[in-house]
């Protein structure tokens, strides 16, 4: 089965939603790439999306820009993962990054008691890791408890048809031990076929449908 994920900039658009979306992650200011929405847009969408039975992944990300976080920000961001685990998400969407674009171990751990065992999705900065360290990130993923990796391909905004290749080389290599879900460039019109070449069973963006 097919999950469609429609990536939602606060409540707009939720009311549009046809049946075949499964999940939506919920984020705010998508120009920088989506930061965490506000309490009172997370209640709502959240009450609004379980009477339909679509489940909700909060965007939790404290700024625009790269993914290292210094110990102000883990704070924040901690304090929003318990808020969003108080507003019933459904799993939290993050990334953490170290200088040098490898995934950020001790940031994670040290957020990690605030999720409360919600499953975590690790997002699009699962790009700007060398292409050849994301096979061993994977394992890193899998390792601290995540569910799903949201990926273009390519850290570069490029068409994602041109990184299929790659995403069915990550999606073997992740072999049902964690999600692969393939975003950036989807649509309602190209999603089935990118999901039959890469062997991805999850699809995301903002024309899902």
């Amino acid at each position: 089965m097919i999950i469609k994920e429609f990536c939602a900039e606060n409540t707009t658009l939720l009311n549009q939603l046809d049946s075949s979306v499964k999940r939506v992650e919920l984020c705010d200011n998508l120009a920088v790439g989506g930061t965490t929405p506000s309490y009172g847009v997370i209640k709502e969408a959240t009450r609004y999306l379980h009477e339909k039975d679509i489940s909700l992944a909060t965007m939790i990300r404290p700024r625009g820009g790269n993914f290292v976080y210094n110990d102000s920000e883990l704070r924040i961001m901690e304090d929003d993962i318990i808020r969003a685990v108080e507003l019933e998400s459904d799993s939290l969407v993050i990334g953490l990054l170290t200088e040098d674009n490898h995934i950020d171990e001790d940031g994670i751990e040290q957020l990690l008691p605030a999720t409360q065992g919600l499953p975590l999705v690790f997002h699009m900065a699962f790009d700007q890791i060398p292409e050849a360290d994301q096979k061993a990130a994977i394992d890193q993923l899998v390792e601290l408890g995540f569910t799903r990796i949201l990926t273009h391909g390519s850290s570069e905004a490029n068409d994602i048809f041109e990184n299929i290749d790659h995403l069915k080389e990550l999606v073997e290599y992740a072999n049902d031990r964690i999600e692969i879900m393939i975003g950036g460039g989807v649509t309602a019109d190209n999603y089935q076929e990118l999901i039959e070449k890469t062997g991805a069973k999850a699809a995301h963006g903002t024309k899902i449908c």
